[in-house]
């Protein structure tokens, strides 16, 4: 099939994807319509205790402004409640081992810490979401008093929801108590005259029953319309009623596989569409390659796979993540046993390009465009599939062409797509200059990629010139 005809056949399928997502038409199994804030946002995960050397919230408060400037406008604050000391793991113990849901852990600060540092993320038109952690609590969390809350053998003792969670007890969401809890507590954090928190990173959600999420959902929207819930789950029918955005881990898996095992770069293409086929019309994905749960990108991938990881990530349909520490290229610990000793972000490492830089140029063309904010993904044909993909993003406007060598080789290719000739290179700060390459003829290094623009509609005259030539300067 011509390149044409198959941009116009999948187009159009986006085109009504977008107006579904968006609401205007009604599906029985759309998924949710989210905010604009969200769809249009970049999601900065913060580790409180390891973002600065104080670690605590005024730490973060401090930095807000270097935040915004980065182009970052939604902050996740991983949990913030006290931790359990019973059976706790490593000397400080993990955050999702929580003692007491209506608590704010002291060594991050005081309640009006927490309440300055929203006020004023919310003065910089930035949203705030809490990390909920709703599938299990610390051993001795101050819900232990109510034993039936909690999961059970047939004995009565308690049990972790994982037998590798040693330090933590699962819930148990059949009880219709522990329900109205959990709801009355997250109304409590959301609550415009107490925290004012706008939404929740929900911790394992695809363990809880998605019953207790849509109960959760038509509750918190009387509190607050416009809040955002953030499944940490890959699982279709979380995305119908209950949550906004979900986890791409299908993708993370295939591009893991990419980079360190030496699958083709096909299967990302593949990944993407197989999540598109699953999930509901409209259902909107976190794009990840980096978080506090993997080995960061710089060590998996090096730094310029990491880079090449990003730039996949920050171009794709869905909301970009950046984890804490990502724009510096901080190479220490995460996870096990990060989660559960103090170790800080490490702000300034040797050898790196000017991440910050790259990384608010990615984010500067994102907001600046609209067709990297809708659902649009044009796969299209590289001459060197093996190692190199390239995809389109576009609108009635603007066509941007997307090709990404994910090989740490050296790689020449081509790219199958009309008016090949008008595209011209976009210059991404810190990244070095195309050359004399066009999409004909790319010589791209090991870990290699580039962005292209085209204007669609040539008749916009001197403002689309403009355009195009702040793209290009």
């Amino acid at each position: 099939m011509k390149s044409f005809s198959l941009r116009r056949a999948v187009s159009t399928l986006c085109l009504v994807t977008l107006f579904v997502g968006g609401g205007i038409i009604s599906a029985q199994n759309a998924a949710l319509a989210s905010p604009s804030w969200l769809r249009h946002g970049v999601i900065y995960e913060v580790f409180p205790r390891a973002f600065s050397s104080n670690g605590d919230f005024n730490g973060i408060t401090a930095r807000l402004d270097d935040l915004k400037g980065l182009g970052i406008d939604i902050l996740w604050l991983m949990p913030i409640h006290p931790i359990g000391e019973k059976m706790r793991k490593g000397d400080v113990g993990s955050p999702y081992a929580v003692k007491d849901y209506y608590a704010i852990n002291p060594d991050y600060g005081s309640a009006d810490d927490l309440k300055r540092l929203i006020t004023q993320a919310h003065r910089r038109d930035m949203k705030v979401i809490m990390d909920l952690v709703a599938n299990h609590t610390a051993w001795d969390c101050v819900l232990m008093s109510h034993p039936d809350f909690y999961k059970q053998d047939g004995n009565g003792h308690i049990l972790p929801p994982n037998p590798a969670w040693s330090d933590v007890a699962g819930l148990n969401y059949a009880n219709p108590q522990l329900r109205r809890y959990m709801i009355a507590m997250m109304k409590h954090w959301i609550d415009p005259s107490g925290f004012d928190f706008d939404g929740f990173r929900c911790d394992v959600a695809g363990e809880i029953p998605t019953s207790f999420w849509e109960e959760a959902r038509a509750e918190l929207l009387k509190v607050k319309p416009d809040i955002i819930l953030l499944a940490e789950a890959s699982k279709p029918d979380l995305m119908v009623k209950a949550f906004d955005v979900d986890y791409s881990w299908p993708l993370l898996s295939a591009l893991n596989r990419v980079m360190l095992d030496g699958a083709p770069a096909l299967d990302l293409q593949q990944s993407w569409e197989q999540t598109r086929r699953e999930f509901p019309p409209g259902a909107l994905h976190m794009r990840i390659s980096d978080d506090h749960d993997e080995a960061r990108a710089v060590a998996r991938y090096g730094i310029r796979g990491a880079l090449a990881a990003s730039a996949l990530m920050f171009t794709l349909d869905g909301v970009p993540l950046l984890y804490n520490g990502m724009e510096a290229g901080d190479a220490t610990e995460s996870g096990d046993p990060a989660l559960f000793e103090r170790i800080p972000v490490f702000w300034h490492p040797k050898a790196r390009p000017d991440l910050p830089a790259i990384y608010s140029s990615l984010i500067s063309l994102r907001k600046k465009f609209a067709p990297f904010q809708n659902d649009c993904v044009t796969w299209l044909h590289a001459s060197d599939a093996t190692n190199t993909l390239s995809f389109m993003r576009r609108d009635e406007s603007d066509e941007f062409v997307v090709v990404i060598n994910f090989s740490n080789r050296p790689q020449k290719t081509s790219v199958d797509v009309d008016h090949a000739g008008d595209f011209r290179p976009v210059k991404i700060a810190g990244m070095p200059d195309a050359g004399a390459d066009s999409l004909t003829a790319l010589n791209l290094p090991g870990f290699g990629w580039r962005i292209y623009h085209r204007s669609v509609v040539k008749a916009a005259g001197e403002q689309t010139q403009l355009e195009h030539a702040k793209l290009t300067e």
